[in-house]
Parts: C-alpha cells; sequence; structure tokens
C-alpha cells in the first residue's frame, strides 16, 4: 500500500526521517518547476541548481510551522510558496536573521495544523488553541500574504521596527508604511480564518488588486 501525503506527514512529526525524504522524492520536481516559473534573475538561475530548491523544501518541512492536509495540490502549492518566500528573503535585507528564529521557534512548539475541513462531531466540545497553536495558524498565514502585506507585517511585528524604520527599509513614507500595515493586519485575520476552517485553496489565494503605492502616500 503506497502511503498518501497525509499519510507521510503523520509519520514525519512523529520523527520519522524517511518520511520526510519520501515527501521531498515525491513532490519536489513539481515544487521546483512552480518555484522556476515564478523567479527572474538571479534566483531563477539559483532554482536551477537543483540542491537550492530541495535544501529550501527540506527546511519548510523541518522548520516552518508543521501542517497536515490530504489534498497534495494544497500541499504542493503552501511548499512552494514559503520557499519562494525563503529563496527572496536569502537576498534581501528583510529577515536576515530569518533561518535561525525559525528554527527556534520550531523547537518551542509542537503544533501540527489540521488544515483539511473541520470534522469535528456537533456535539463535541470545541476545544480551545494554546497560545503557541496560535502563532502557528499566524506563521503559516503570512507566508500566504502578497509580498507587500508580508514585508510590512514582518518587519513591523518579527523584526520590532519603528514605522520610520520600516518606511527606510521600504523606501516609502513612514505614513504609508503605517497604512500598509494596518491594511495588512485584516487580511492577515482573513488568511488565518480561512485555514482554521479548512478552506486552504482559499487562503493560497493572493489578492490580486493592491492599492497603488502613490494613493498610499500621506
Amino acid at each position: 500500500m503506497i502511503d498518501t501525503t497525509f499519510d507521510l506527514l503523520q509519520k514525519w512529526h512523529a520523527g520519522d526521517r524517511q518520511a520526510l525524504e519520501r515527501l521531498v522524492e515525491r513532490h519536489l520536481p513539481w515544487i521546483r518547476g512552480y518555484v522556476r516559473k515564478r523567479l527572474r534573475g538571479d534566483l531563477r538561475a539559483r532554482a536551477d541548481t537543483q540542491d537550492v530548491v530541495q535544501e529550501a523544501v527540506i527546511d519548510v518541512l523541518e522548520y516552518g510551522p508543521r501542517f497536515e492536509i490530504s489534498d497534495e495540490d494544497c500541499f504542493r502549492a503552501l511548499v512552494a510558496r514559503i520557499v519562494e518566500n525563503n529563496l527572496h528573503d536569502q537576498r534581501r535585507f528583510l529577515m536576515r536573521d530569518c533561518r535561525d528564529m525559525r528554527r527556534e521557534r520550531s523547537r518551542l512548539s509542537e503544533s501540527v495544523l489540521a488544515l483539511d475541513p473541520p470534522r469535528r462531531e456537533i456535539t463535541a466540545p470545541p476545544v480551545r488553541a494554546s497560545r503557541a497553536e496560535n502563532e502557528e495558524w499566524v506563521r503559516l498565514a503570512i507566508e500566504l500574504l502578497s509580498p507587500s502585506d508580508r514585508d510590512v507585517i514582518l518587519l513591523r511585528e518579527w523584526e520590532q521596527l519603528s514605522f520610520e524604520e520600516i518606511g527606510s527599509r521600504l523606501g516609502i513614507p513612514h505614513n504609508t508604511a503605517r497604512m500598509r500595515f494596518q491594511r495588512a493586519m485584516p487580511r492577515l485575520a482573513r488568511k488565518v480564518e480561512e485555514l482554521r476552517s479548512g478552506r486552504a485553496r482559499d487562503a493560497l489565494r493572493v489578492a490580486r488588486l493592491e492599492r497603488p503605492e502613490s494613493s498610499e502616500s500621506a
């Protein structure tokens, strides 16, 4: 009997290293192709080196938010999105210590996020999520935001920068940075809700229309 992606995820979260290797072997070709199509310039050239994307996929599965999902298309899309973000972060100012911080957080959390549609019995009492689990939902949701929303939230909430510092990093006025952050937070909340309610496909959609930079400037 061939293990499903869901089976392999469960085994990996239980400590089975071979399950991780099989996950990578099964899904790496698709993820590599997806990432390569979306990258440009030097990042695309780097992605052509097999070891780069493979290492990034392993890094995501080892140190990113842990989740289980039976929809293989959603699994691939989620991992590919995080891999793409990580490759961008490697060459940019953002999250210079991202990898080390991600690894530290992964050691502190044992939460595994269930991304399939809820199947709880109607009579079963709701289970209150721990603070650590809530943080894991947020970590995963951030990866599914548009780049501009993701950048400003990470700079504000992760690196704890002022809006003046964020504006300097992003090359925008500080008031624009503040407004962008205020608009991004409700979008993040919606992503968390979509993920928690089993609507991973909805969460994977990035808003196509974003307010032009000029209209955000004060």
